[in-house]
């Protein structure tokens, strides 16, 4: 049987289902996904203990970088191994549509993106004393969507990958520039016109810049919106890229 190019609800679901029952016997990911970016918010926040005013300006931000960085890692790693060990193959060979197999995984890791963004968002706002002048409901919003980028990256690059050390080696390449650039340690409007032309770019410069509306304006801004729709475009379209790159045959 071939593949059907229809989106179905059903084999999505049944799809992102696999996928949650295979993290479940991993302990390790599932640590690594939901707990990691909470660690890294609670050592930073004494890392700063005594200046809670630099925490607040760059803990909104780190948020967001953190649970996209470890949804691309884990993201990644996962659907290589499923690559290389013929199961994509195998499933491919079967009633599953391209859409279905990232939309069920898109899923799946989205789900595990909740949980991460609401305990990260939790700890950072009710726990740790961040400041947020906007609501932390939508910290929650950019937490979710920086996570979700991250996952679609992840699915994307894994594609390019012939083992588990390959996909972590994207992570410089990705993740890295994304990350000198967002503004996270500079204002991007401070550094050489080149380089804020390209970080204008790269969609972790909106998700920082989201992320520092919230910290600072009460009400939704026209910026913010802004910020969240390109996050969430580009989300989608690395999805739609990372569907295209399946094959017949596994890598």
């Amino acid at each position: 049987m071939t593949a059907t190019s229809a989106l179905s609800l059903p084999r999505t679901t049944a799809t992102a289902a696999r996928v949650l029952r295979q993290l479940r016997h991993d302990p390790r990911t599932i640590a690594l996904m939901i707990l990691v970016p909470c660690v890294m918010l609670f050592l930073l926040r004494y890392v700063f203990d005594g200046s809670a005013r630099t925490f607040d300006t760059i803990g909104a931000s780190l948020l967001g970088i953190f649970p996209l960085i470890t949804m691309f890692l884990v993201t990644s790693i996962a659907t290589l191994r499923e690559r290389t060990s013929g199961t994509l193959e195998r499933l491919l060979a079967m009633p599953l549509g391209k859409g279905d197999l990232i939309a069920g995984y898109a899923l799946a890791f989205g789900a595990v993106a909740v949980v991460q963004s609401a305990l990260a968002t939790g700890l950072a706002v009710w726990f740790l004393d961040l400041d947020v002048v906007g609501s932390p409901w939508l910290l929650l919003l950019v937490a979710l969507l920086d996570a979700l980028l991250g996952t679609a990256l992840g699915l994307f690059v894994s594609a390019f990958a012939a083992s588990e050390f390959q996909a972590v080696q994207f992570m410089p390449a990705v993740i890295f520039p994304q990350l000198l650039l967002c503004g996270l340690f500079t204002p991007r409007d401070a550094m050489h016109p080149v380089l804020e032309a390209v970080s204008d770019l790269l969609p972790m410069s909106y998700a920082v810049d989201g992320m520092n509306e919230v910290l600072h304006h009460a009400d939704l801004t026209a910026a913010f919106l802004r910020d969240i729709t390109i996050v969430a475009a580009v989300a989608l379209l690395v999805l739609t890229l990372g569907a295209a790159t399946l094959k017949r045959r596994s890598a």
